[in-house]
């Protein structure tokens, strides 16, 4: 809405329209008359003195047409600049936009507090004493500096949106396209030539930085330096290139004329915000960078002393050398808490609401996500340093039997006699039984152990001899200590034997076990000896032996060394 002349429409071709204009130029003159005459007394009455930052600033705003401002206007409280201007604006449009409107119809029309400009019998604008002091002119004067420019932009409102003008506008737009085509295919095709060379020529030429015998800079890292700067100034090419591009393109059609005038400064304001930020918390950046230097080197130092437990050239009563890596690996990231901890109130930003907000829901979700993730890595280190088992072990967890082949803070890697890799969570591991076959294995020899079932009337002397001739015939089994045979029970209808064996390599266990059961059976089988069964009734009429001569029965094949015959 604009003030009281300026709401005038459809009525100002009236008689009642036009003393309705003046009644209200006459009403809004007197008020703001009277507000000039209150001021210029309150200023004459003594007081407090006041400096030129208390005095009330004016508001005033742009009247634009496409991307010409024409002038300012000012506002008052309960009108405000913007409001004014954004009317005065729509209704210019519409004069513009209307052929049947002579640009030659725009004049002034004094009344006795404004002087209005209209067009054709319709009102664009009221220009009082109040606004010709802005300017420090009469308002007479000011209203002819006004319609002159009302005239001039209308004409050439109308003139860019002839088609015409569009056509030129579209014609030197497409030519614009086209060059701008061209030119980004010939720098993406120099920078390719450009890359070529470094890579051809120079990158022989390219040694390392050394400094005596220390190497400072790779080879490597230049010849990648170099490549990342080619990328960056082909981005910054690219980037100029599309600026002008867009610059000229929309800078030829009148809607988009706004547009192009502020794409420098849509384009410079970020950049100057993110400016002005990084000057104002450059103290808190050169800290954060000195930190992370300084622990970046004490971590350096943190690796070294452990690798140097690990490879044993530092010892310590009472710790592995196997715990050297997880524990290198819990310090580290209790240091990397604690820098954390240091560098947070630096952060540029970290003070704002938003980051704070970020950071509770952040920590919400870890906290809500990770329970099973914390139980999984307490549990992976409370193994390591319960020495269950190490890298290459054979181990059984509940009714899996497998070899360690990686262990993680959450998980542990298994490999079966099956070659089947099988994932166990460590919280799991350690809830449950653990056997390791490896810990005795090299010093004091595994015990694998086999039962058979044998009759009461073989004598178990006869047994015990049979069972550790198959022993001896077993390749893979330890000498010393010697095999022995326990009597684990006296059933209803056999005597249970059972033989035990000594082994140093666990991993061979399925294939040993197979090795032992064929030498059990063809040594009960040599001597007659029946194996009984957990269901026996009676004696059959036959024994149930396999003769000697029926060992190699088709289609299995005689081993060419018989010597174990």
């Amino acid at each position: 809405m604009e003030w009281s002349p300026d709401l005038v429409k459809a009525s100002i071709t009236s008689g009642k329209g036009r003393s309705l204009i003046v009644v209200k130029s006459i009403v809004i003159a007197l008020c703001l008359t009277l507000a000039s005459i209150t001021a210029s007394v309150s200023l004459a009455q003594p007081g407090p003195q006041t400096t030129s930052s208390e005095e009330p600033t004016i508001q005033v705003s742009p009247v634009r047409i496409d991307d010409m401002v024409l002038f300012h206007v000012r506002g008052i409280k309960s009108f405000s600049a913007e409001d004014r201007a954004e009317a005065i604006e729509e209704r210019i449009y519409n004069l513009a936009a209307d052929i049947a409107v002579k640009i030659e119809s725009i004049t002034a029309v004094e009344s006795e507090f404004s002087t209005d400009i209209i067009a054709d019998g319709r009102p664009v604008m009221s220009i009082f004493d109040v606004d010709a002091s802005l300017e420090g002119v009469p308002r007479q004067v000011l209203a002819k500096a006004y319609i002159t420019k009302l005239r001039t932009s209308i004409e050439k409102y109308r003139k860019d949106r002839s088609t015409d003008s569009l056509v030129k506008s579209a014609l030197f737009a497409l030519l614009a396209t086209v060059i701008f085509i061209v030119s980004l295919m010939i720098l993406v095709w120099l920078l390719r030539k450009l890359n070529a060379v470094i890579e051809s020529r120079y990158k022989a030429r390219i040694h390392a930085l050394h400094i005596q015998s220390l190497e400072f800079i790779r080879a490597e890292r230049i010849l990648s330096a170099l490549k990342s700067a080619v990328k960056f100034i082909r981005l910054f090419l690219i980037f100029v290139l599309l600026y002008f591009y867009l610059d000229v393109v929309l800078s030829l059609f009148p809607w988009t004329r706004l547009l192009a005038a502020n794409l420098f400064g849509y384009a410079l304001v970020p950049l100057r915000t993110m400016g002005k930020g990084l000057l104002k918390h450059i103290p808190n950046l050169i800290f954060i960078v000195i930190f992370v230097i300084i622990m970046r080197y004490v971590l350096k130092a943190i690796q070294m002393f452990f690798t140097a437990i690990e490879s044993e050239t530092i010892k310590f009563a009472g710790f592995d050398k196997d715990w050297a890596k997880p524990t290198y690996k819990a310090v580290r990231l209790l240091m990397i808490v604690f820098a954390a901890v240091v560098i947070y109130p630096h952060v540029p930003g970290s003070d704002s609401p938003a980051f704070k907000g970020i950071s509770i829901f952040l920590g919400v979700m870890f906290s809500l996500g990770s329970s099973s993730a914390i139980s999984n890595i307490i549990a992976g280190y409370t193994m390591t340093y319960r020495r269950a088992f190490k890298l290459g072990d054979r181990i059984k967890v509940d009714d899996i039997t497998g070899d360690v082949t990686e262990m993680r803070l959450l998980v542990t890697h298994l490999r079966t006699i099956k070659n089947e890799e099988i994932i166990i969570p460590n919280s799991k591991i350690l809830n449950s039984e653990v056997v390791n076959y490896n810990t005795f294995a090299r010093e004091r020899g595994l015990i694998l152990h086999t039962t058979a079932g044998i009759g009461y009337e073989v004598p178990w002397r006869q047994v015990e001899a049979m069972m550790k001739m198959a022993a001896e015939r077993t390749p893979g089994l330890l000498r010393e200590p010697e095999p022995f045979v326990l009597q684990k029970a006296l059933g209803d209808f056999a005597v249970t034997y059972e033989l035990n064996v000594y082994v140093d390599d666990p991993h061979g266990m399925a294939q040993i076990y197979s090795e032992l059961h064929k030498n059990i059976l063809d040594a009960f089988n040599e001597y007659g000896v029946q194996i009984m069964t957990p269901a026996y009734e009676g004696d059959p009429d036959q024994l149930k032996v396999v003769p000697k001569e029926q060992w190699f029965a088709a289609p299995a094949q005689p081993p060419e060394d018989k010597g174990h015959q």
